[in-house]
């Protein structure tokens, strides 16, 4: 693992290299995983595949609640990874492989995945791609289109769902890929989808099993290339913004365990739920002779899962309601940040590492991105009889990752605050889904016009997250706190009266 400050004598460019944590070994049983420890629990697992078997994931087995509010340093628990993947056995097709593996007695339990798919894999996407492009139809369809070079032709594989084709059998792995058009490599591609071709491909059986064409249509005439150097005018830059910590951050970092302020935590990376924070602790202020106690808040903190219905009823996009999370595994497409454009400021980061089709290692750096940030005034009061002023300036801690999903890149964040406020954020950026449209085709209620001959189908982005508090113990409640009015009476006689009234949930 690298871990690498940005400090205040550094440009954007440079930073200072600190001690690998990968390197040492885990103290705490919710440290990330090393990649020594991947490729470990990979190789008591290959033995019990198939020979096209392939990882699409590996993840940290968390143990139970119990035992880690128990554990001190120095305790060994179990060190267990949970591994998901596929072989493709086309005789007796299922779902894949579910491996756990106990790294502390180096055994290795794998199971048959029976209802449902292991999540989508880099091989699946390679295997994918490659299917479509060496299948005889879709090329025939696409020189009816037009295109005859095939090598910038780029294909985006979606997992099929629940609307598999009927050609594919049931327990086979299916994507159905769609096609743009790119005139070279940095081209951008969705400037010019290939309107009206599915390819519905059996990934199990290795081939297209069928060939969705509603007709062709012609490509949209612009490039829609993003990139600074192909725009024919910019605008002025903006002077440089600066931010200096001259005793550096405020915040501290041994392994995956945080402080900051009066709140201390753990975080990882999971391949489905993507940024995970542990253990997440507060407290009020000074005590009696010293620090006040920690107070537990949160157990866990994470994505659970999010989909992406599309509202369109064209045939290009009426069945795509992908789970970024559960099917793409959000967490395994995390970007590696960059010094001074995804964080800005007195950087840490940390590492997080995923597993190869072929179970080695595939470390992610600078996946995790912890900075401070300045949040204005979070109290200020002026006394008008003492003519006396009194202002607090807030401050937050910021742990964020950015994530690419195909055309998408999700940032997810999360804020904690000097006043014991927690926060996420979601954040979505990258491109649109498009589709090709005729000259003069209008349709602004399902998918309105973005550029010529270009729209982009309605659509919805909608995430679910699990809170798994643990609020100074597990027997806490919710309540609902509303205002209502005061009935009317002796004690309110105007009827301007009005409470607060708690609603057990």
């Amino acid at each position: 693992m690298r871990t690498t400050f940005l400090t205040p004598s550094s440009t954007m460019a440079e930073a200072v290299q600190l001690t690998p944590v990968s390197a040492q070994a885990a103290p705490h049983p919710l440290d990330p995983l090393t990649p020594d420890e991947v490729e470990r629990a990979a190789a008591l697992v290959k033995p019990k595949l198939g020979d096209q078997a392939a990882f699409c994931s590996v993840a940290l087995v968390e143990p139970p609640k119990d035992a880690l509010r128990a554990f001190a340093t120095g305790d060994e628990l179990p060190r267990r990874l949970r591994f998901m993947g596929f072989d493709y056995p086309e005789g007796e097709p299922d779902g894949g492989f579910d491996a756990v593996v106990d790294l502390s007695a180096g055994t290795a339990d794998v199971s048959r995945i029976a209802k449902g798919q292991a999540p989508i894999g880099f091989a699946d996407v390679v295997r994918a791609v490659r299917i479509t492009k060496e299948d005889a139809g879709w090329q025939a369809a696409m020189r009816e289109r037009g295109v005859t070079d095939f090598e910038h032709v780029q294909i985006d594989p979606w997992p099929a769902g629940g609307y598999q084709h009927p050609s594919i059998p049931a327990g086979h792995r299916a994507h159905r890929a769609i096609s743009f058009v790119r005139e070279n490599k940095t081209d951008n591609g969705y400037a010019r989808p290939v309107q009206g071709l599915i390819a519905h491909v059996d990934l199990t059986a290795g081939r297209v099993a069928h060939l969705e064409d509603h007709g062709a249509m012609p490509l949209p005439p612009e490039h829609g290339r993003y990139d600074a150097a192909s725009q024919p005018n910019l605008r002025s830059p903006l002077k440089p913004l600066e931010i200096s910590q001259p005793d550096g951050p405020g915040f501290t970092v041994e392994g995956g365990a945080i402080t900051w302020a009066n709140w201390r935590f753990r975080v990882t990376m999971h391949p489905i739920n993507g940024l995970v924070l542990h253990q997440l602790e507060v407290r009020d202020g000074p005590g009696k002779g010293g620090d006040a106690p920690w107070r537990s808040v949160l157990h866990r903190a994470a994505l659970s899962d999010m989909v992406v219905p599309y509202g369109d009823p064209d045939p290009m996009h009426g069945w795509k309601h992908v789970l970024d999370a559960g099917e793409a595994s959000i967490g395994n497409c995390a970007n590696s940040l960059m010094l001074g454009c995804d964080c800005l400021g007195e950087i840490h980061y940390l590492d997080h590492v995923a597993v190869k089709p072929d179970g080695s290692a595939r470390p992610i750096e600078r996946a995790i991105c912890l900075h401070e940030e300045d949040y204005g005034i979070l109290w200020k009061h002026h006394d008008g009889h003492g003519q006396t002023t009194e202002v607090r300036r807030s401050r937050r801690l910021v742990v964020s990752t950015f994530h690419t999903v195909g055309n998408y890149e999700y940032g997810f964040y999360w804020y904690l605050y000097l006043d014991g406020t927690i926060q996420m954020e979601a954040k979505l950026t990258g491109i649109v889904g498009v589709s090709a449209v005729s000259e003069g085709e209008e349709r602004p209620e399902y998918a309105p016009l973005i550029a010529p001959n270009l729209a982009s189908p309605i659509h919805q982005h909608l995430f679910c997250f699990r809170l798994d508090f643990d609020l100074d113990g597990d027997t806490a409640s919710v309540y609902e706190v509303d205002v209502e009015p005061s009935p009317m009476g002796a004690n309110n006689p105007d009827g301007t009266n009005f409470h607060a009234a708690e609603r057990l949930l």
